[in-house]
Protein backbone atom coordinates (compact mmCIF):
# COMPACT_ATOMS: atom_id res chain seq x y z
CA UNK A 1 0.00 0.00 0.00
CA UNK A 2 1.48 3.35 -1.08
CA UNK A 3 2.55 5.82 1.91
CA UNK A 4 0.88 9.15 1.20
CA UNK A 5 2.80 12.01 0.02
CA UNK A 6 2.76 15.98 -0.87
CA UNK A 7 3.36 17.16 -4.23
CA UNK A 8 4.71 20.71 -4.34
CA UNK A 9 5.75 22.73 -7.47
CA UNK A 10 8.07 25.57 -7.23
CA UNK A 11 8.21 27.83 -10.59
CA UNK A 12 11.22 30.31 -11.09
CA UNK A 13 10.65 33.59 -12.95
CA UNK A 14 12.76 36.66 -13.58
CA UNK A 15 10.61 39.17 -14.99
CA UNK A 16 6.62 40.49 -13.66
CA UNK A 17 3.68 39.63 -15.65
CA UNK A 18 1.85 41.71 -17.61
CA UNK A 19 -1.20 40.09 -18.02
CA UNK A 20 -2.79 40.20 -14.21
CA UNK A 21 -6.19 40.56 -13.37
CA UNK A 22 -7.23 42.34 -10.10
CA UNK A 23 -9.92 39.73 -8.03
CA UNK A 24 -11.54 40.36 -4.67
CA UNK A 25 -9.16 42.21 -1.74
CA UNK A 26 -6.75 43.21 -4.44
CA UNK A 27 -5.77 39.55 -5.38
CA UNK A 28 -3.60 39.50 -8.24
CA UNK A 29 -4.20 36.62 -10.71
CA UNK A 30 -1.97 35.89 -13.97
CA UNK A 31 -1.27 32.62 -15.96
CA UNK A 32 2.37 31.32 -16.13
CA UNK A 33 3.47 29.22 -19.21
CA UNK A 34 5.50 26.60 -18.10
CA UNK A 35 6.94 24.33 -20.65
CA UNK A 36 3.67 24.53 -23.07
CA UNK A 37 1.40 24.02 -19.44
CA UNK A 38 -0.66 27.10 -18.07
CA UNK A 39 -0.43 27.45 -15.01
CA UNK A 40 -2.87 30.31 -13.10
CA UNK A 41 -1.64 31.95 -9.83
CA UNK A 42 -3.37 33.85 -7.17
CA UNK A 43 -0.99 35.95 -4.76
CA UNK A 44 -1.81 38.45 -1.98
CA UNK A 45 -1.26 41.81 -2.49
CA UNK A 46 1.64 41.82 -0.45
CA UNK A 47 2.83 38.74 -2.25
CA UNK A 48 2.80 41.39 -5.68
CA UNK A 49 4.18 44.01 -4.23
CA UNK A 50 7.28 42.15 -3.49
CA UNK A 51 7.50 41.42 -7.23
CA UNK A 52 7.20 45.03 -8.21
CA UNK A 53 9.67 46.30 -5.71
CA UNK A 54 12.54 43.69 -7.26
CA UNK A 55 11.85 45.01 -10.42
CA UNK A 56 12.41 48.68 -9.46
CA UNK A 57 15.06 47.41 -6.65
CA UNK A 58 17.48 44.94 -8.30
CA UNK A 59 19.05 45.03 -11.93
CA UNK A 60 18.76 41.12 -11.82
CA UNK A 61 16.10 39.49 -9.66
CA UNK A 62 14.83 35.46 -9.80
CA UNK A 63 11.55 34.55 -7.75
CA UNK A 64 10.12 31.50 -6.87
CA UNK A 65 6.94 30.54 -6.72
CA UNK A 66 5.79 27.35 -4.84
CA UNK A 67 2.61 25.31 -3.71
CA UNK A 68 0.74 22.65 -4.39
CA UNK A 69 -0.51 21.54 -7.84
CA UNK A 70 -4.76 22.11 -7.80
CA UNK A 71 -7.82 21.63 -9.75
CA UNK A 72 -7.21 21.02 -13.42
CA UNK A 73 -7.12 24.65 -15.41
CA UNK A 74 -7.42 23.62 -19.16
CA UNK A 75 -4.21 21.76 -20.29
CA UNK A 76 -2.65 23.15 -16.60
CA UNK A 77 -3.33 23.41 -13.34
CA UNK A 78 -3.71 25.68 -10.60
CA UNK A 79 -1.58 26.30 -8.15
CA UNK A 80 -2.71 26.07 -4.46
CA UNK A 81 -1.76 27.97 -2.03
CA UNK A 82 1.26 30.20 -3.44
CA UNK A 83 4.03 31.33 -1.17
CA UNK A 84 6.83 33.83 -3.12
CA UNK A 85 10.54 34.27 -2.27
CA UNK A 86 12.34 37.00 -4.35
CA UNK A 87 16.10 36.85 -4.44
CA UNK A 88 18.53 39.18 -6.35
CA UNK A 89 20.77 37.43 -8.66
CA UNK A 90 24.50 38.60 -9.44
CA UNK A 91 25.53 38.88 -13.10
CA UNK A 92 28.13 36.13 -13.89
CA UNK A 93 31.40 37.02 -14.82
CA UNK A 94 33.37 34.83 -17.09
CA UNK A 95 36.63 35.39 -16.07
CA UNK A 96 39.09 34.83 -19.16
CA UNK A 97 40.56 31.03 -19.22
CA UNK A 98 44.52 31.65 -17.91
CA UNK A 99 47.00 31.10 -20.23
CA UNK A 100 49.35 28.13 -19.94
CA UNK A 101 52.62 28.19 -18.03
CA UNK A 102 55.69 29.80 -19.95
CA UNK A 103 58.16 27.09 -20.23
CA UNK A 104 61.67 28.49 -18.60
CA UNK A 105 64.25 29.50 -20.93
CA UNK A 106 67.34 27.25 -21.42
Amino acid sequence: MPIPGKLEVTIKIHEVPTEVTTKSNGWKEFTLDCGGRPVLITVRPRMWLRLEEAKATFPLWVASITGQMGAAHGKGFVLAEPALQVFERKERIVAPAAAPPEEPAG
